[in-house]
């Protein structure tokens, strides 16, 4: 399941020449979306409070699943979070499409699993 945050414009019917319309700030993580507070401070001030939580992860409640859900909050604000979350991204669909091309040229070329007699040889 891959995270990352999709930014949309509000719908309007803009004219040539008029302001912006202000983006819905939500993050997309599979199939479920969630809506980000509208003010910036509010979105800064949860991310930070996530990262550091996530730093005391060994204490009850608290974890290190907060790390990375702070960072994805913050990359909203921070370009240089931003350009970290970026380019994770980038390097894990490329990485995922090499797989899928070697597994494509292992079925081609006759390779086989000896575990499960089908061409999916890694």
């Amino acid at each position: 399941m891959s995270a990352y945050l999709r930014l949309s414009p509000a719908k309007s019917n803009r004219q040539p020449g008029a302001a912006i319309p202000p983006m819905a700030h939500k993050i997309r993580f599979g199939d479920r979306h969630i809506k980000l507070p509208g003010s910036r401070i509010l979105r800064v001030v949860i991310g930070v409070l996530l990262v550091l939580g996530g730093i005391l992860g060994f204490l009850p409640i608290l974890g290190f699943w907060m790390i990375p859900l702070g960072l994805l909050i913050l990359s909203v604000d921070v370009p240089a979070v931003r350009r970290w979350r970026r380019q994770l991204t980038v390097w894990w669909h490329r990485r995922k499409q090499e797989k899928d091309e070697r597994k494509g040229r292992a079925g081609e070329t006759g390779m086989e699993d000896p575990r499960t007699g089908n061409g999916s040889a890694p």
